[in-house]
C-alpha cells in the first residue's frame, strides 16, 4: 500500500506495513529490518512536505502507539504517535498546557518534534526546547533514554529520524494559562521599520503579508489574568471555517483559473481584514484551521534580517509579475540548543511562503531560496528545499557532531532514505 503525504507531493511503497502498540514492537521491527537487509522508518501523519518519511523497507504507522504513560506536576511522558491536538486536550483536561507549539496540531507528537516544529514565541521556543527525555529505539535494537546533558539527547530531540525511533517523549509543561489574542490590519511598509518592536512587545508574534499589497493580518498573542472572552462558536466558525478556509479556497481556486485576477482577490481579501480580540486557552489560541491544500517553503534568518529578507522577497515577486495568492507568513523564536535546531544558536525570524496546491511554482520558491540562503538561512527540515549536506554542513555548528553520531549509533543506515541521504550525506 502506497504513502501519500498530507501534500500529495510525496509517496512511496513500503515493502511492509506495521502497526506498533509498544516499544518492544517497535525493538522488533528494527531487529526484523537488520536482520533481512531492509530499511525501517516511522511515519507521522504525513504533514511534511519533504520525503523525510519515507522508506523502501518496513514503515511503522504509530497509530496504536498513542496516549500518556505518565504525568507529574510539570512534566509529561506520551507514547510517540499520539496526536498533538489530542495531546493538548488531554492536558487541558488535567489543568496543564505545553508553554508554546506550532498553529498544525494534526501531526503526531514524534513527528513534529523530529521535523523541528516551532510555532512562534519571544521567549518560549519550539517543541524541542519543552522536551525533558526521549525514549528511542537504536538501529541495533535496543531501547534507550535520553536525557540533558547527553549528546543523544541534544541531537535526537530535532533528530529526523537518523538516529532512530522515538516510542516515548517527556515534556515539561505547566498549569494551564490563558492567552489573549488579538487580530489587526497593519501596513508592511510600516512594520519593516519597527519589527524589534513588535516581537519584544508581544510574547507570540505571527504575521501575514498579502502580496500584491501592502496589508499584514498581525496576530499577537500574550497571557492574560482573565477573565475567559472566546469568540462565541459563531464568530469561531465564520473567521476559522468560513472566511479563512471556504472563501480563501474559493478565492484559491478562482485565482488557479484566472492568475490575472489574483492582485485584484488579494486586495478585497486585504479591504476586509479587521480587528478582534478573545481570550481564551492557550492551545485554542496558538491553532488554527488549514482545510486548503499547499505546498511549502520556510526558511529560518538570523532575527536581525528579517527585514532584509522580506524587503527581497517583496520586491522579487514584484519584479517577476509572478502572482501569489497564499500569504507569506513571518513567526519568530529565541534560540535553540538542539543541534539540528533550525533556531540553533541564535534568535530565529522564519519566513514561510506558500503556493496553492494545484497551481505549485517552483520558480518562485527557488528564487525566495537563493535569498534566503544568501542570508544565512536554514531550511524548515519539513518543508520543500534544495539544500543538501554541504550546504546544512555550514549552516549548523554541530552539523559535523550529529553526522559523527550518526555514523557510530547507524553505521549500516538502517534508518536512511533518499532524503537523509541529501541532507546528511
Amino acid at each position: 500500500m502506497a504513502f501519500v503525504n498530507w501534500a500529495r507531493n510525496q509517496t512511496g511503497t513500503p515493502a511492509e506495513i506495521r502497526v506498533p502498540a509498544r516499544a518492544g514492537d517497535v525493538v522488533r521491527a528494527v531487529r526484523d529490518a537488520a536482520g533481512s537487509g531492509r530499511r525501517v522508518r516511522m511515519v507521522g501523519t504525513g504533514h511534511s512536505f519533504t520525503g523525510v518519511a519515507l522508506t523502501d523497507g518496513i514503515m511503522l504507522r504509530p497509530d496504536a502507539l498513542t496516549g500518556i504513560v505518565s504525568l507529574a506536576d510539570d512534566r509529561v511522558t506520551v507514547q510517540a504517535g499520539t496526536p498533538l491536538r489530542v495531546l493538548n486536550e488531554l492536558l487541558a483536561e488535567r489543568g496543564l498546557a505545553l508553554a508554546n507549539m506550532g498553529d498544525i496540531t494534526e501531526q503526531t507528537v514524534a513527528g513534529a518534534v523530529q521535523t523541528g516544529t516551532h510555532g512562534t514565541g519571544r521567549d518560549s521556543g519550539g517543541l524541542a526546547d519543552q522536551i525533558a527525555e526521549l525514549e528511542m529505539v537504536l538501529a541495533d535494537g535496543t531501547l534507550t533514554t535520553a536525557s540533558p546533558g547527553d549528546d543523544l539527547f541534544d541531537a535526537a530531540r530535532v533528530g529526523l529520524g537518523a538516529l532512530g525511533v522515538l516510542t516515548t517523549v517527556t515534556f515539561r509543561v505547566e498549569p494551564a494559562f490563558l492567552l489573549r489574542n488579538r487580530r489587526r490590519k497593519l501596513a508592511l511598509s510600516e512594520m519593516l521599520g519597527s519589527l524589534d518592536e513588535l516581537t519584544s512587545a508581544n510574547e507570540h508574534l505571527d504575521f501575514f503579508w498579502l502580496p500584491h499589497t501592502d496589508a499584514c493580518l498581525v496576530k499577537t498573542n500574550n497571557r492574560s489574568p482573565g477573565p475567559p472572552r472566546p469568540p462565541s462558536p459563531a464568530r469561531r466558525w465564520l473567521e476559522t471555517v468560513f472566511l479563512e478556509n471556504t472563501v480563501f479556497g474559493a478565492a484559491c481556486a478562482l485565482g488557479a483559473r484566472l492568475p490575472a485576477l489574483i492582485p485584484h482577490i488579494n486586495a478585497v481579501s486585504a479591504s476586509a481584514l479587521g480587528e478582534s480580540s478573545s481570550v481564551d486557552l492557550s492551545y485554542k489560541q496558538f491553532t488554527a484551521r488549514r482545510d486548503v491544500r499547499f505546498l511549502e517553503m520556510e526558511y529560518a534568518v538570523p532575527r536581525e534580517r528579517l527585514a532584509q529578507a522580506l524587503r527581497e522577497v517583496r520586491d522579487l515577486i514584484e519584479r517577476m509579475n509572478w502572482k501569489i495568492t497564499f500569504p507569506v507568513e513571518v513567526r519568530v523564536t529565541p534560540p535553540s540548543d538542539a543541534w539540528l535546531s533550525t533556531a540553533y544558536g541564535r534568535a530565529t525570524a522564519y519566513v514561510a511562503c506558500h503556493v496553492y496546491r494545484p497551481t505549485p511554482n517552483p520558480a518562485y520558491f527557488a528564487g525566495v531560496e537563493e535569498i534566503m540562503t544568501r542570508l544565512g538561512g536554514r531550511p524548515h527540515w519539513g518543508k520543500l528545499h534544495t539544500r543538501d549536506a554541504a550546504y546544512l554542513a555550514k549552516a549548523y555548528p554541530r552539523f559535523a557532531d550529529f553526522v559523527a553520531l550518526r555514523d557510530r549509533l547507524d553505521p549500516g543506515r538502517l534508518f536512511a532514505n533518499a532524503y537523509l541521504d541529501t541532507v546528511l550525506g
